[in-house]
């Protein structure tokens, strides 16, 4: 079972979390516009096995939405840093998929975490969006409404909450999955003002930094891929795999965009046996 927790950064920005099992931390942050709730499927499966610990990034779920705090790149990632830190020790076993994959590593590069296991999971990496018009029309109607009311600045953060890792037809239960995320972040009229200030400063554009903060990672990195998903390309796992020292690539077979629902006892199995090995 997942108890609910929340975290109090230095700067008092808060982290909702879910836990459940016991021995070492293993700490694992979801992508962008989903919630915790995108790996409860395989975290059913490692609970008698793991310390599972799931995250809800800012602006996600049950985290933080108050106004005042910049919600740029490197402001999240370092809040990832501290709590991962904090939950996890000096050394924290951890991973991530999409954004938070990618915050991880940008983490990583800057000196602000330092992992004993990581795992990467589907997303763009350092590749760039390959829908870069649609987010510069969002970027442009995003301030082009900026003195507008809530019921704008709502309609133009729904717009820009497109859960990263989903394709056009999902299954029942990822569709539940992404209506879920999506209604609690619009519900807040604060919450789509903040999403419509971030647009800019999240897109995938500002992680292509990464292709050279790979060979910053000295942990053993696990680069877990679907077979199926045109929205995280192999192309950028492969060369993860390439400049990440202590890397091994795996696909997990018949899966698409979300492991966790494809195949959990596949993704738990995987993400077990690599956190087991000593080598």
């Amino acid at each position: 079972m997942l108890r609910l927790r929340l975290f109090h950064a230095q700067d008092g920005a808060r982290i909702a979390y879910r836990e459940g099992g016991t021995g070492p931390p293993f700490v694992l942050w979801h992508s962008r516009g989903l919630n915790h709730r995108e790996f409860t499927p395989a975290a059913d499966e490692l609970l008698d096995r793991v310390r599972i610990v799931l995250p809800d990034l800012p602006l996600h779920g049950d985290s933080e939405e108050a106004p005042g705090y910049p919600y740029d790149i490197d402001w999240t990632a370092r809040l990832l840093a501290e709590f991962t830190r904090d939950i996890g020790g000096a050394h924290p076993r951890v991973g991530g998929s999409g954004l938070g994959a990618q915050l991880l590593l940008r983490a990583v590069a800057r000196g602000w975490l330092e992992p004993s296991k990581l795992v990467l999971l589907p997303g763009r990496l350092h590749r760039p969006a390959p829908n870069n018009a649609t987010g510069a029309l969002a970027r442009f109607t995003a301030a082009a409404v900026a003195p507008a009311g809530p019921l704008i600045a709502k309609s133009v953060a729904k717009a820009a909450i497109r859960p990263e890792l989903v394709g056009k037809s999902p299954s029942p239960r990822v569709a539940s999955l992404v209506t879920g995320a999506r209604t609690a972040m619009l519900e807040s009229g604060e919450r789509s003002r903040a999403w419509r200030r971030v647009i800019a400063g999240w897109d995938t554009e500002d992680f292509r930094e990464l292709i050279d903060a790979y060979g910053k990672v000295d942990a053993p990195t696990l680069v877990l891929w679907s077979q199926d998903d045109t929205l995280a390309p192999r192309r950028a796992a492969e060369e993860a795999a390439d400049l990440i020292e202590h890397a091994l690539l795996r696909d997990l077979p018949g899966t698409g965009p979300l492991l966790a629902y494809d195949d959990p006892v596949g993704l738990a199995r995987e993400i077990y046996a690599f956190l087991r090995d000593v080598g």
